[in-house]
C-alpha cells in the first residue's frame, strides 16, 4: 500500500520539524513549504492525500491560500491551522470545506487525530460498525425469541432500522445479509404476533397501540392551540427508515419534541388506513355512519376522495370546529409548487392538514418503469431516492416557510411498505380485490401458511362486501399471485414495493411533533 503524502504549509516550518519527523516515523511522507503561492505551485505538479495548512500567513493568507486549492483540488482535505481564535476566521474556513480546525501550539497526536479523522475515517468506522452489530446481533437473536408486547416490536424494529441506517454505507455484504435474515426472522414472528393480538386491540379496556383511527383524537388533537398554528403533514406511504434518512433535513429547521412509533390498521392501504386517520373511525364505522363517504375494494371510483369530509366529521364530533382548518392534498409537483408559493396565505389557520402523495407514486413507478426498478433497487437505493426527492421538494420548501411563520409541525404517514420477493398462490372470484398484500372476496382459496386470515371481517371492525367475504393478509415478503399467467406476473412485481400486508415496515410507522428553532 502506497504511503499517505501530506502537505504541510508554514511560514514557520521550521519549528514544526519534531511533528514532521514524528509523522515519518508512523510512514507518511510530509512536503513542506512556507507560503501560499508556494503550495499552490506545488499542487499544480504533485497529488496530495491532505495538506495542513497555516492560516496566518505573509502574502497570500491560508484563507484566500484555501480558495486557491479547493478551485484546484476541490475534493483534497484540507486542515486548517492558527493561532487565532477569532470566530471570523473559524467561520470562513468552515464555510470554505476545511476538513478540520486546529489551535496552536499543535500536538503531534492533534495532528494524527486529524489524520485519522480525515483519511482512516472509513475503514475505523467500518470496522468499529461491524463488530458492534457483531455483538448486538445475538442481542437481537434473543430479544426476538422473547419479545411479547407491541411497545417491544417497536423497539426491536427501531433496533433493526439502526443497524440498517449504520451498516449501509459498510461495503461488507455478509453484514448486510445477516442482518436481512434478522428482519426476515422478525417479520416471521411479528406475523405470528398480529395474528395472535390484533383482533384484542378493539376491545375494551385493552392494552393497545395509538393506530391509525385514534391517532388524530389521541396525538394530533393535544397539540392544537389558537396561539400556535399547526402544519399536519401526512407523507404518503413512508416507511421508518425513510423518514430517518430525511429527518436530519427537517432538523435544520425544527426541534423534536415527541417522537412515538404507532401502528397502520390493516389493511395496511390508503383507503383504509389513511381514511382512519381523517374520520377518527374503523372501516366499518365509515361505512355505517357515511355511506355516501366510503367506498369498499369493489366500488367504482377513487377511495380516497373525501378526506376532507371526514377530517370534518370527526372534528365536529370532536366538539373542534371553531378552530380555523384547511385540508389539502398534493398528487403532483405543480399543486406542491402552488402551495409553496402560497403558504403564508395558511398563516391564520389553526391547523393546516397537507396529504403528500410523493413516497406512493415512487412505489407505483418502481412497478411500473425500468428506470425507477433501477433507481430504488433495494431499500438503501429506496431510503436515497427519497432523500433526494425531500431535498429538493415543494414540501422542503412549505416546512422551511412554516418554520419562519411559527408553525408546529406535526409529521407522519398513513402506512409504510416492503419490498416482495416470493409469491404466494391465491384462487378467488372475479370480485376479489386486487391489491397484492391484501384480498377481500368470497371463496378465497390460499397458502394458510403465507397469510394472516379474518374469516369474519367484523372481528377486525372491517366491512365485509358480501355476507360469505373474508380479508387474507400477506406475511413477510410475500405477494399474492393467480396460478393464471402465473409466472409473466411474478416476474412483472418481483422486487417491487408493496403494501397492504403484514410486516414491521408496514405496520409500524413514525409520527413527529416539531417546534421551529
Amino acid at each position: 500500500m502506497s504511503k499517505i503524502s501530506i502537505l504541510w504549509v508554514d511560514d514557520e516550518i521550521d519549528l514544526l520539524k519534531p511533528h514532521i519527523l514524528f509523522l515519518e516515523k508512523k510512514n507518511y511522507t510530509v512536503t513542506t513549504c512556507q507560503s501560499g503561492t508556494e503550495a499552490i505551485d506545488i499542487i499544480d505538479e504533485e497529488n496530495f492525500d491532505i495538506v495542513f495548512l497555516d492560516e496566518n500567513m505573509p502574502g497570500l493568507t491560508g484563507l484566500e491560500t484555501l480558495s486557491e486549492i479547493k478551485e484546484k483540488r476541490a475534493n483534497i482535505p484540507v486542515v486548517m491551522i492558527t493561532k487565532s481564535e477569532e470566530e471570523y476566521i473559524m467561520e470562513e474556513a468552515i464555510g470554505s470545506k476545511i476538513a478540520d480546525y486546529l489551535i496552536k501550539p499543535v500536538n503531534p497526536n492533534q495532528i494524527l487525530l486529524s489524520l485519522k479523522k480525515n483519511l482512516d475515517h472509513t475503514r475505523l468506522v467500518s470496522e468499529k460498525t461491524t463488530s458492534s452489530y457483531q455483538q448486538e446481533f445475538r442481542k437481537i437473536a434473543m430479544d426476538l425469541a422473547m419479545v411479547n408486547s407491541y411497545q417491544e416490536w417497536m423497539d426491536l424494529y427501531q433496533k433493526l432500522i439502526y443497524w440498517e441506517l449504520e451498516l449501509e454505507d459498510i461495503e461488507d455484504p455478509a453484514m448486510f445479509e445477516i442482518l436481512e435474515s434478522q428482519k426476515n426472522e422478525a417479520n416471521l414472528q411479528f406475523g405470528k404476533f398480529i395474528d395472535k393480538n390484533y383482533p384484542d386491540w378493539f376491545k375494551p379496556n385493552t392494552d393497545a397501540p395509538i393506530m391509525s383511527h385514534n391517532l388524530f383524537k389521541d396525538k394530533v388533537v393535544p397539540q392544537l392551540s389558537k396561539e400556535q398554528p399547526t402544519l399536519f403533514v401526512v407523507i404518503d406511504n413512508l416507511r421508518y427508515d425513510q423518514w430517518k434518512a430525511f429527518e436530519p433535513i427537517v432538523n435544520n429547521y425544527y426541534k423534536k419534541e415527541e417522537e412515538i412509533s404507532y401502528c397502520s390498521i390493516l389493511p395496511t392501504a390508503t383507503q383504509y388506513a389513511r381514511n382512519a386517520i381523517f374520520s377518527g373511525l374503523m372501516p366499518i364505522d365509515m361505512e355505517r355512519l357515511h355511506p355516501n363517504l366510503w367506498k369498499n375494494d369493489t366500488d367504482e371510483g377513487g377511495k380516497n376522495l373525501y378526506e376532507g369530509e371526514f377530517l370534518e366529521a370527526q372534528l365536529k364530533r370532536l366538539g373542534l370546529t371553531h378552530l380555523k382548518h384547511e385540508y389539502i392534498k398534493i398528487t403532483n409537483l405543480k399543486s406542491g409548487k402552488k402551495l409553496a408559493e402560497n403558504f403564508k396565505s395558511k398563516k391564520d389557520n389553526d391547523l393546516t392538514v397537507v396529504v403528500y402523495n410523493f413516497v406512493d407514486m415512487l412505489s407505483h413507478a418502481k412497478t411500473e418503469m425500468e428506470v425507477v426498478k433501477e433507481l430504488a433497487s433495494n431499500d438503501k437505493a429506496y431510503r436515497s431516492l427519497t432523500h433526494s426527492w425531500f431535498k429538493n421538494s415543494p414540501l422542503l420548501e412549505i416546512i422551511q416557510q412554516a418554520q419562519q411563520l411559527g408553525f408546529k409541525l406535526i409529521i407522519t404517514t398513513d402506512h409504510g411498505t416492503i419490498n416482495v420477493k416470493n409469491p404466494s398462490k391465491v384462487i378467488g372470484d372475479r370480485d376479489t380485490s386486487l391489491n397484492l398484500r391484501y384480498k377481500t372476496g368470497r371463496s378465497l382459496t390460499y397458502e394458510n401458511k403465507d397469510v394472516l386470515a379474518a374469516k369474519d371481517p367484523k372481528n377486525i371492525h372491517l366491512p365485509a362486501i358480501t355476507m360469505s367475504s373474508s380479508f387474507i393478509f400477506a406475511k413477510g415478503d410475500l405477494f399474492f399471485a393467480y396460478p393464471n399467467n402465473y409466472n409473466h406476473y411474478v416476474s412483472y412485481y418481483r422486487n417491487t414495493y408493496q403494501h397492504g400486508g403484514v410486516s414491521l415496515e408496514e405496520v409500524i410507522i413514525p409520527f413527529a411533533v416539531l417546534n421551529p428553532r
